[in-house]
Order: structure tokens, then sequence, then C-alpha cells
């Protein structure tokens, strides 16, 4: 969503805890139409210091098992949008979870910004 494109904070969406997380996944990222539900896609959520999103970026789409994201291209949206922290979000198209990829996204975005979750996405709730 582009900046100009968000809502006004009254209406923006409040993003504190995962399910509030996986609830704007539902209704935003899945409707993008780049979005693609059988390629793994990487999302960064950016927050106001209220926790509501500012805006989300989809940063990387990649195959059926595979996401190639560089810290450069998260940072950079989140420094654009003046986040105050971000949600980072990647679906599993295959509905298994590799805690050794999960683990290497937390460990490159963990000493940037302040990090609210990382949230991985399986086949039943993608």
């Amino acid at each position: 969503i582009a900046l100009r494109d968000c809502p006004l904070p009254e209406n923006m969406h409040l993003c504190d805890t995962p399910e509030q997380a996986v609830e704007y996944w539902n209704i935003h990222v899945t409707k993008n139409p780049y979005y693609d539900p059988e390629r793994e896609c990487f999302v960064v959520l950016m927050l106001n210091t209220r926790r509501r999103v500012r805006g989300h970026q989809l940063v990387s789409i990649g195959t059926l098992d595979t996401v190639l994201v560089h810290p450069r291209d998260v940072f950079r949206v989140a420094v654009i949008a003046n986040a105050s922290s971000l949600v980072l979000l990647h679906n599993h198209p295959s509905g298994e979870t590799p805690e050794r990829q999960a683990q290497g996204v937390a460990r490159c975005a963990q000493h940037k910004l302040p990090r609210m979750a990382h949230i991985r996405f399986t086949g039943a709730n993608r």
C-alpha cells in the first residue's frame, strides 16, 4: 500500500498481537494482485508508535519453498515509511515451517529496528 493510500489514523488497523497480524494478512495481503499463495511471499508491516499499521510492502516473492530477502529491502521501506516497529510475515505454501530458515530471517532483523513479531503461515492458514 502506498503511503498516500493509507487510512486516516482513526481507521488504521491495530496490530499488537500475532492474531491481529494474521487478520491483516488475510484481509489485505492476500488481496494484493501480486500475492501468489503457491509461492513464498515475504511482507513487511510498518507500524506507528501506537502499533497501528501505516502500510505494508510485499518485499519478495519466491518459489514453492524459498524466498530471497535482503535486510536492505526490508529496512528501506521501514525507513521511508518512518516506521516505529515492524512485523515480518511470510507464508509456507508447503505447509511446513523449517525452523532453521525462520531463525535466519529473525536473526538478520533483530538488530535493526524494534520488531514486534515474525509470523509464518503454513498451508492451512495462508
